[in-house]
């Protein structure tokens, strides 16, 4: 395109349309979708195929994925500790990477622990690398809009690992307790 030509001869191009994302809960048949953002996240610890065919099909109600145009681009999968069931704890959380950005990975977060405390649920936790700024900041804005407190411990160390994998710090979401 010509610069210098007058306003009304240049083309421009049409706004891109960005599909409206839904959340639900997960069905078997996202399983292998799962798997496939899992492994294209190049961050996650990839598991099985199977994990995530069970897992959709297990822990639906402590899962939600998120989906546009049908398809799922999204996905938190989590489970309420045996010991606490007043807790959910995150397992993996992706987004595809041409999603990234949106806030869905936050607005997961928030709309399965809202679906969560229905049932009981008052706190979220997650391990996070202490590197991954990035899940820092989604876990911390998703308890600010939850009305959470959000803080962070030390769990897993280098040591505790058989491979080279980083250390693990737990994060909690809660309500603060009263002093």
């Amino acid at each position: 395109m010509n610069p210098e030509q007058p306003p009304s001869d240049r083309k421009t191009a049409a706004p891109a349309t960005v599909p409206k994302i839904q959340y639900r809960r997960p069905t078997v048949a996202d399983g292998i979708r799962m798997w496939e953002i899992a492994r294209d996240s190049q961050v996650l610890d990839v598991n099985s195929s199977y994990a995530y065919v069970l897992w959709a099909h297990d822990f639906t109600e402590t899962s939600i994925v998120a989906c546009a145009d049908g398809r799922p681009v999204g996905f938190v999968t989590g489970y309420r500790k045996p010991r606490r069931p007043d807790v959910l704890m995150v397992w993996q959380v992706a987004v595809d990477a041409d999603q990234r950005g949106r806030g869905i990975a936050a607005q997961m977060l928030i709309d399965l622990f809202r679906h969560c405390a229905g049932a009981g649920v008052t706190s979220l936790e997650t391990t996070i690398s202490p590197d991954n700024v990035g899940s820092q900041r989604t876990f911390a804005s998703a308890a600010e809009t939850l009305g959470l407190g959000f803080r962070s411990e030390p769990l897993f160390a280098v040591d505790d690992f058989p491979d080279a994998h980083q250390p693990e710090d737990l994060y909690i979401l809660d309500r603060p307790t009263d002093i």
